[in-house]
């Protein structure tokens, strides 16, 4: 019967393991030092050797040799553990075994010495699924087990192992295997295998395993399956429904052409092609994140799972783009492809997505915009951004837009409000007593009226007032809220002239110096809806 490649080539010893160097120097020399603890929890992605390094703890531990770091491989122990039927190993599935009845029993099987060889080990596969009942009921055994048993726990999530489990063993984190070495593993797999396949290939074989060296054969043995004894780098893309780098790079150049046609063109061609957006949508944002990588780090780089030639390729393709843009296009690209998840119309979102990115580029960063005034230059001009709501068809938000002008009301209506002196000094004393002394000073050489539910002020054109501050103040007097109109004019306020500031002339000059500054002057060219709040001397 045929034997897949990944059971078929599974390491037997250390000296086989890849990836792993931390995990096998540790247990290596611990049973070197015969310091063997009772209980082990494996931890890691799918397919990084959790379970394997396990069955070849056993046979070192139950070698005729051992126990010792280098088993022969031809003893019955050796052979049998290798084979799944030793009966001193017992391999436990918790996915199916999980509950309390299941690991009273196993406490039973603990008490009996091992029927053969030196030590009984209990190898529990997906440890996580285990009922927190059925874990307290191993507790005990666990923390104090015979002379002769030893617990390997094996999981993908260790952070649902209870800490009072975790406590009591030896944790050893799996990491995901480095591109190159899983390249490494399967061109020597295919050498003995007389397989003709090229690095593209394996590149294409490693990349769809994503560091786990089981998905990658299992994906190897799919391809030999397909094309026989000779892999081509495009069939197998095929098979496996990824993307080439030339399919994603018309992705990139569309960006540079700010073609959204293209985008468009794109989303067609994979539905027309029968290709899974959403798998798409994936690869593209792996596409970003390597283009990113690659600006940052450079080409020649282990952060990034492509070949030698492939990293020169993205680091060409980078070179057009900022880091900035990178980050910006593959955050909207995670963000569609969190869409995709649940979308009914994958399509339309796929391809709002790419217009995204296109509107993206063409965003102005607020560096560049003040970049236009540095000292000695003329002001930027704003570049246009163009967008799905165009500035030029909404108009801009202002946070503190002047009220329009008061209108005379009709005649034989309702009468003019009258000033009100008594709220003209309430509202400048509570403004200063809130530290709102600018809007205190303004409020006290301007002209106030109320009527109808509104306070409206008339400001000489020098001065500074908020309806914020004004609203602040109301609240403070305990006043019900009224809508505030503010305009510049001149004011007749000759009751209030003792409320007039007497601001200290420091103050006056740290303004008027302030103002007057090349590099104010042309902040407020490029930005002329920027109002100057307060000026504030950094010397005092």
């Amino acid at each position: 019967m045929y034997q897949v490649i990944a059971r078929k080539y599974r390491p037997q010893s250390f000296a086989e393991l890849i990836g792993q160097d931390h995990v096998r120097t540790t247990v290596e020399n611990a049973i070197s030092q015969r310091r063997i603890a009772h209980g082990y929890i494996f931890s890691g992605q799918r397919g990084t050797g959790k379970t394997t390094v396990a069955r070849i703890l056993a046979r070192c531990l139950n070698c005729v040799d051992g126990p010792t770091a280098h088993p022969c491989g031809k003893c019955s122990s050796c052979l049998e553990v290798s084979a799944g039927n030793s009966p001193d190993v017992i391999e436990i599935d918790a996915a199916s075994n999980r509950g309390i009845n299941e690991m009273r029993e196993l406490r039973e099987n603990v008490r009996y010495r091992p029927a053969r060889d030196r030590y009984k080990i209990f190898i529990i596969d997906e440890a996580h699924q285990i009922t927190n009942e059925a874990f307290n009921a191993l507790l005990k055994t666990l923390e104090e087990p015979p002379e002769w048993a030893v617990f390997v726990l094996c999981t993908t999530e260790s952070h649902k192992i209870p800490t009072t489990i975790a406590s009591r063993c030896q944790q050893f984190s799996f990491r995901s295997v480095d591109f190159a070495e899983v390249v490494g593993r399967m061109e020597w797999i295919c050498t003995q295998e007389g397989i003709d396949a090229d690095t593209e290939t394996l590149a294409v074989l490693a990349q769809a395993g994503e560091g786990s060296v089981r998905d990658s054969l299992s994906a190897l043995d799919q391809a030999i399956a397909c094309c026989g004894a000779k892999l081509n780098a495009a069939e197998v893309r095929g098979l496996l429904g990824m993307f080439s780098l030339d399919s994603l790079a018309q992705i990139t150049q569309a960006l540079l052409d700010q073609d959204s046609h293209r985008m468009l063109d794109v989303v067609m061609e994979l539905e027309r092609n029968g290709r899974n957006l959403q798998h798409f949508c994936r690869e593209l944002a792996r596409y970003f994140r390597n283009l990113l990588v690659v600006k940052v780090a450079g080409s020649n780089t282990r952060l990034v799972a492509a070949t030698p030639a492939e990293q020169e390729r993205l680091a060409s393709i980078a070179a057009s783009f900022s880091e900035d843009d990178l980050t910006r296009y593959l955050q909207i690209t995670l963000d569609v492809f969190k869409e995709l998840q649940t979308s009914l119309q994958p399509r339309l979102h796929l391809e709002i997505g790419l217009l995204k990115l296109v509107h993206a580029g063409r965003l102005t960063s607020i560096e560049e915009a003040l970049a236009g005034i540095a000292p000695g230059s003329a002001p930027a001009p704003v570049k246009k951004k163009a967008s799905p709501a165009s500035p030029a068809s909404t108009p801009p938000v202002q946070h503190h837009a002047p009220a329009p002008s008061p209108q005379p009301a009709p005649p034989n209506t309702q009468p003019a409000a009258q000033p009100t002196g008594t709220l003209h000094s309430r509202l400048h004393d509570k403004l200063a007593e809130l530290g709102l002394q600018f809007a205190a000073d303004a409020v006290g050489v301007s002209e106030v009226t109320e009527g109808n539910g509104e306070l409206r002020f008339i400001i000489p054109d020098d001065c500074l007032l908020y309806a914020d501050d004004i609203n602040k103040a109301v609240a403070a007097l305990g006043m019900r809220p009224m809508k505030v109109s503010i305009t510049k004019g001149t004011p007749h306020v000759a009751s209030n002239t003792e409320m007039k500031p007497k601001r200290p002339a420091a103050i006056d000059d740290a303004e008027e110096r302030a103002l007057s500054h090349p590099d104010v002057k042309r902040f407020r060219e490029a930005f002329p809806d920027a109002q100057v709040r307060t000026v504030r001397n950094l010397k005092e």
